[in-house]
C-alpha cells in the first residue's frame, strides 16, 4: 500500500472566527479520503493552547459525521505535544508531511501561523506570510489594490487611539466624506465579524465602538448600491479562476448570520452577468491575487454597481470559509471541481510550493 500523506488539520484559534474555523475544519476532514490521507487534528483553543488527539477531536462532535469522526479517532498514529508552554507547540513536526491551517482571522489567516510553519520548515496549505498578512489587513490590501490600478470604492481608516481621543472629529469627518449609509469594519477580521451598516450619527458611533473592540484599525467604506459577486482562485504561479457567483443576501447585507447560521442567503452560480463583466472580474481577481503574491487559494469579492455596471474590487480572502454554505467550494463545484478533489489539490499545491522554495539557497558562504 502506498504511503499515506500525513496532514495536520489546524483549526480553532484565538480570533473572533473561532467557531467558523471548527465548521470549516470538520468539512475539510470529512472530505479527506483516509486511504490517501492520515489526518492529525490540532485544535488551538480560545486561550491559545494547542491540543491534539481526543482533545482536538471532541470539539468536532456534531460537526463531523459520526462515521468519519470514529475513523479518524481509530487511526493508529497520534501526533503528540511535548512539554507545557501556553501558546507555543512542542509538536513532532517531523511526523507530518503538510499542515492544512483552516484558521480564519487574526492569529491564523494573518501570517502569524504561516511564519511559525516557515520556521518549522514544513509545507502548509495557502498563502505565505506576506500575502496572508496583506490579505488580512484591509487597509494594506486596499493600498496595494490602488498600486495595482484596481478600481475600488472610497474608504478611510482610523486608529483606535484616535477614536478614543477625538471621536467627535472622526464622526464629523466620516459624515463629510461619505454621509449615510456607510459601512464600518475592523481592519483585521473576516466572516463579517464586527461589521455594521451606519445609517445615522448614533449608529455610526456604535459601529466605530464595535469595530474598535476587534482591532486597533477601523475602516469606513462608502455605501455602494451594487450586486455582490465573488470568484475563487486556485493555484501557485499559474492560478486558475472559477466562474463568478452572486450572493443575494437574506438580510440587510451579507453578515455573519447570513453566512454561517441561517444559510438562507441565495448563491447564484454562475452569476447572470454579461461575458465582458465576468471576464473583467476574473481578470481583476488574477491581478489582485498575483499583486499580493498569493498562493494556494483565495476568494476575491467584487461589487457590480447598479447605477452604471462598473466592477469594483472589495477584498481578497486568503483562507475563505469551508462550511456547507461556503461560496469558495460552491464556485469550484460549479466550475467542475468537486470538494474532495479541491481539498486534495490544495495539499498538492502546498507540497509544490514547498519544493519550489527549497530551490532557494540559504547558505551564502563564498567558496
Amino acid at each position: 500500500m502506498e504511503k499515506r500523506i500525513r496532514v495536520a488539520v489546524l483549526f480553532g484559534g484565538k480570533s473572533g472566527e473561532h467557531e467558523v474555523s471548527l465548521h470549516s475544519a470538520a468539512s475539510v476532514i470529512q472530505a479527506m479520503d483516509l486511504l490517501t490521507f492520515e489526518v492529525y487534528p490540532i485544535l488551538i483553543n480560545r486561550q491559545g493552547d494547542w491540543l491534539t488527539g481526543e482533545q482536538a477531536l471532541s470539539v468536532l462532535e456534531g460537526k463531523l459525521e459520526a462515521e468519519k469522526l470514529e475513523a479518524v479517532r481509530n487511526q493508529k498514529r497520534s501526533l503528540s505535544i511535548h512539554g507545557k508552554n501556553h501558546g507555543f507547540p512542542f509538536l513532532k513536526w517531523g511526523e507530518l508531511d503538510v499542515v492544512f491551517p483552516v484558521l480564519h482571522g487574526t492569529f491564523g489567516e494573518d501570517g502569524t501561523i504561516q511564519g511559525l510553519l516557515e520556521i518549522a520548515d514544513i509545507p502548509y496549505v495557502g498563502a505565505g506570510v506576506m500575502a496572508s498578512a496583506v490579505g488580512m489587513d484591509k487597509v494594506m490590501m486596499k493600498k496595494l489594490f490602488a498600486q495595482e490600478g484596481l478600481p475600488q470604492g472610497k474608504y478611510t481608516y482610523f486608529l483606535r487611539t484616535r477614536l478614543e481621543q477625538e471621536k467627535g472629529k472622526v464622526l464629523d469627518e466620516v459624515e463629510a466624506a461619505f454621509g449615510y449609509p456607510c459601512f464600518v469594519k475592523p481592519a483585521n477580521l473576516g466572516s463579517s465579524v464586527g461589521i455594521s451598516k451606519a445609517i445615522d450619527r448614533k449608529s455610526l458611533s456604535d459601529a466605530l465602538k464595535l469595530a474598535a473592540r476587534y482591532d486597533r484599525k477601523v475602516v469606513v467604506e462608502e455605501f455602494i448600491q451594487a450586486r455582490e459577486v465573488e470568484v475563487a482562485v486556485l493555484g501557485n504561479d499559474h492560478p486558475q479562476v472559477s466562474v463568478p457567483g452572486e450572493i443575494v443576501s437574506s438580510g440587510d447585507f451579507y453578515d455573519y448570520e447570513a453566512k454561517y447560521v441561517s444559510g438562507t442567503s441565495e448563491l447564484r452560480i454562475p452569476a447572470d452577468l454579461p461575458e465582458e463583466k465576468a471576464e473583467a472580474i476574473r481578470r481583476y481577481a488574477l491581478q489582485a491575487y498575483q499583486g499580493i503574491d498569493c498562493s494556494g487559494l483565495a476568494r476575491v469579492d467584487f461589487f457590480v454597481r447598479d447605477a452604471d455596471g462598473e466592477v469594483l474590487i472589495n477584498e481578497i480572502n486568503t483562507m475563505p470559509g469551508f462550511t456547507p454554505f461556503s461560496m469558495y467550494a460552491n464556485l469550484w463545484q460549479k466550475s467542475g471541481l468537486s470538494y474532495s478533489h479541491l481539498v486534495s489539490k490544495l495539499v498538492d499545491l502546498a507540497l509544490e510550493r514547498y519544493q519550489d522554495k527549497k530551490k532557494s539557497i540559504t547558505d551564502f558562504t563564498v567558496e
